[in-house]
């Protein structure tokens, strides 16, 4: 979508006038030059095609190695059939390049707010780096260290820790020695993390001094099998106070047990199977009980050489900035697939990733300015952050900057679409933006919730990079689809990868069928090597969700709806689990409209809301506090956060403005919510009510809601 052209007529034919003839001149030479024809056929061409020539699929990828009647695509390198064998691979052959970074801590300082809260802001330092050859035997004497404390192979071990290198260190000891990985998200409730630890019967854990002081020590006896606790962080060097029975020890301490010359071999009998379990990866339980997924070494191995070859030029020369959290199918795999072509790994965290972060105290230099990275997978929340950011600073810019940047945004979109680059407009207007992300960004990888087609298309144009839209699942090992670097196209997430295929299956409920006109419709059915085992100890759920075809494959029911365009992408359309049948008949996807209205500029966050008992759609906001305080002024409001968001007249005035972005954003009228509450909390992983990941977690906020839904819905 364009942005608005405010500005004499004349003048703008004048600056269109000289922009075509400096284009008219370049032309030529550039086109041949820069290959910008091979990109635009690459981004017209056929994608996938269906395998049985029915619409209903299966779909495969058309640059399928040996074409799309060919086996699925299981293995990255000849001989690489094991996790453990990647950090190998990557030890042997780039040993002294840079594996893993972490910025020092240089100070701490407890900074005072205006609104009399205090927040804590650090200064970093550089990098510091650990060689490829240094992670792998930091991971050997880790994972013979966990032997000598009685942890044995095929036997399972949890780390509950943040994104950090001591979590992939801890991670490639145990695909070493064959320990299956039970992984939990750091913001998980007490008892879903003693369900998870009980349910897989844990004895040794790795986490973090924070997240053992904050989560483990209130549910310590609730794990009566728990033995010893492995803490990642140096100090302190003792742990008193802890319930008898419970040994807790120091990762260095454990390193240097495991380097002992009698603890060399210890617990290592015969390198892991491709069909051993790798992981058994807890889902952040957004809709219930966390479920754990069982992930073979060899489904990890097939999905992250299907997301390896959607991106170009892959090599040693790539940094990749790691701050999602690692208990999410989508980091780990990414971080799996540079480890596997040698790049560098620098850890960060949404608290320091930019100069403008929470923790970043002013003047200093958050990650991305430091390490520059060239690759990063991003959710949706972390890009539509940025969007709105950048565009209320254009709001405050004088007439003139936001003339130029309006109009250069404009172009470049023009020229996008038509394949082709604008190297004067990023070097001259979008290189300050750019340098939000270090400046050096050539590859965004979004996933975990669906892109909005105005946030891809504004870091398309500002940070000068593709965004690659991914589909997939932790029951798929994060693989499914990825969109093409040079295929610009907005709201799909592109042809199924080459390690796996796409069946449409018909959902009669919901109106969708493969036979639908002018493109197939249907429940997404993914299959190939990267569909995992199942879940652990649910053999219900595994008969609804997983079954297996009459050659053996594995297949995973997703209860996404999705649509396949003729150039063979995927549009994600609806869910089952999101849609509600209104009181009159129509269906209403909740996460459509979420999606939607998160890019007006009053809304941080908003949780759409239905009953099929009701006629309307209702929504919770959490506004964005700058525009709501502007807005509040302007209305002669006074008062605290809290007052402003419970005022009737701000609810109807933010109410109006999430209408008019709604009719903008073209949904229909039964969409649009009738009703809004403004929350003065904000929903952050913290307070429970969304996961890592940024996805709404809808249960727990319509119990936190309970009694503004029944007064928006009149007492009912």
């Amino acid at each position: 979508m364009k942005l608005k052209e405010d500005m004499n007529p004349l003048l703008l034919q004048v600056f269109r006038s000289v922009v075509w003839v400096c284009s008219f001149i370049t032309f030529l030479p550039w086109y041949f030059l820069s290959g910008a024809g091979t990109n635009l056929d690459r981004a017209r061409r056929v994608k996938a095609r269906s395998v049985s020539g029915r619409p209903a699929g299966p779909y495969r990828a058309t640059n399928q190695v040996g074409g799309i009647h060919q086996k699925l695509v299981w293995s990255l390198h000849l001989g690489v059939d094991t996790l453990d064998k990647v950090m190998v691979h990557g030890a042997t052959r780039f040993p002294e390049r840079d594996c893993l970074g972490t910025r020092e801590v240089l100070n701490e300082e407890d900074e005072l707010q205006p609104n009399g809260k205090v927040f804590k802001k650090v200064i970093l330092g550089e990098y510091q780096w650990m060689s490829y050859e240094e992670t792998y035997q930091a991971a050997v004497c880790f994972g013979s260290g966990l032997a000598a404390l009685g942890q044995r192979p095929q036997c399972n071990i949890a780390i509950f820790c943040e994104t950090r290198a001591e979590w992939m260190i801890a991670a490639q000891a145990c695909f070493i020695y064959n320990f299956p990985l039970v992984t939990l998200y750091s913001t998980l409730g007490g008892a879903a993390i003693a369900h998870g630890l009980n349910e897989t019967e844990i004895t040794h854990i790795i986490t973090s001094k924070d997240l053992l002081h904050s989560r483990l020590m209130a549910i310590l006896l609730e794990v009566p099998r728990l033995q010893h606790i492995i803490v990642v962080d140096s100090k302190p060097t003792s742990w008193p106070g802890f319930p008898r029975g419970i040994m807790v020890h120091n990762l260095v301490a454990v390193q240097e047990l495991g380097g002992r010359p009698d603890n060399s071999k210890e617990g290592k009998c015969g390198w892991p199977l491709p069909s051993d379990i790798a992981v058994i990866m807890y889902t952040s339980g957004s809709t219930g009980i966390p479920k754990g997924v069982m992930i073979s070494h060899s489904n990890i191995i097939a999905g992250i050489t299907g997301m390896a070859e959607r991106i170009p030029d892959l090599d040693e020369t790539d940094t990749y900035i790691g701050y999602l959290p690692l208990a999410h199918v989508l980091e780990l795999s990414a971080e799996m697939v540079c480890i596997s072509h040698g790049c560098r790994i620098g850890y960060s965290s949404p608290q320091t990733l930019a100069d403008q972060s929470t923790k970043i105290k002013k003047g200093s230099k958050g990650d991305t300015s430091v390490l520059k990275p060239t690759l990063m997978a991003a959710v949706p929340e972390i890009m539509d952050r940025i969007y709105k950011n950048v565009m209320t600073k254009v709001e405050e810019m004088s007439s003139v900057q936001r003339t130029l940047f309006v109009l250069a945004y404009n172009y470049k979109m023009e020229q996008m679409t038509k394949g082709y680059r604008t190297p004067l407009c990023d070097s001259l207007v979008f290189r300050k933006v750019r340098s939000l992300l270090g400046g050096h960004m050539r590859v965004l990888l979004s996933g975990g919730a669906p892109l909005s087609a105005a946030t891809q298309r504004f870091m398309n144009i500002c940070l000068c990079c593709p965004v690659g839209q991914g589909y997939g699942l932790t029951e798929t090992c994060g693989a499914g689809t990825i969109s093409e670097m040079w295929d610009y196209s907005t709201g799909r997430v592109g042809a199924p990868l080459v390690c796996s295929e796409i069946t449409l299956k018909n959902w009669e409920e919901g109106g969708y069928y493969s036979t639908d006109k002018p493109n197939p419709r249907g429940e997404i059915v993914i299959g190939g090597p990267n569909v995992t085992m199942g879940y652990y100890k649910n053999e219900v759920k595994n008969r609804e969700d997983f079954f297996v075809d009459s050659n053996g494959q594995r297949w995973f029911c997703t209860g996404d709806i999705g649509e396949l365009h003729p150039d063979g992408c995927l549009k994600i359309i609806d869910r089952k689990k999101d849609l509600v049948k209104l009181q009159a008949g129509e269906y209403v996807s909740l996460g459509k409209v979420e999606a939607m209205l998160k890019n007006c500029p009053f809304v941080d966050n908003i949780c759409a809301y239905a009953n099929s008992d009701q006629s309307y759609v209702i929504g919770f906001v959490v506004p964005n506090q700058k525009q709501l305080t502007v807005l509040a002024e302007q209305r002669g409001l006074r008062g605290s956060w809290e007052e402003i968001c419970n005022n009737p007249d701000m609810e109807r005035d933010v109410l109006r403005i999430i209408t008019e972005a709604a009719l903008s954003a073209k949904l229909e009228r039964f969409e649009i919510p009738k009703k809004i509450r403004l929350s003065a909390e904000p929903w952050t992983p913290e307070t429970g009510l969304v996961t890592d990941a940024f996805k709404l977690k809808r249960k727990e906020l319509k119990s936190h809601y309970q009694d503004d839904i029944e007064r928006m819905y009149g007492g009912k």
